[in-house]
């Protein structure tokens, strides 16, 4: 099983940056895509951004142009800058480590952290 530890989170105002940072180990060879998901209060936990091979990227509609993710292969770490943010970001961020189908999907993922919470004032 992997270990997912998020770190980063804050309070921030709108238009501000935050950078969260997501280090995996445990069964790292079990995956090979990463990505950032967030649950607000009140809603369903939500896909926010993923990472697959060869470093393609995928991001909800609500953040792109935001959000960029990355990834340190040699540290299992992945990152989300968070740029321009708003009101609305407001939530518990989380990441996960899986095969392509389960990060873009979110379907089969079942091993969480405790996520980081990001607080965006107006």
């Amino acid at each position: 099983q992997v270990q997912l530890v998020e770190s980063g989170g804050g309070l921030v105002q709108a238009g501000g940056s935050l950078r969260l940072s997501c280090a995996a180990s445990g069964s790292v060879f079990s995956f090979n895509a990463m990505g950032w998901y967030r649950q607000a209060p009140g809603k369903q936990r939500e896909f926010v951004a993923g990472i697959f091979s060869g470093d393609s990227t995928r991001y909800a509609d609500s953040v792109k142009g935001r959000f960029t993710i990355s990834r340190d292969n040699a540290k299992n770490t992945v990152y989300l800058q968070m740029n321009s943010l708003k009101p609305e970001d407001t939530a518990v961020y989380y990441c996960n480590a899986d095969t392509t189908l389960r990060i873009a999907t979110m379907r089969g993922l079942t091993n969480w952290g405790k996520g980081t919470l990001v607080t965006v004032s107006s």
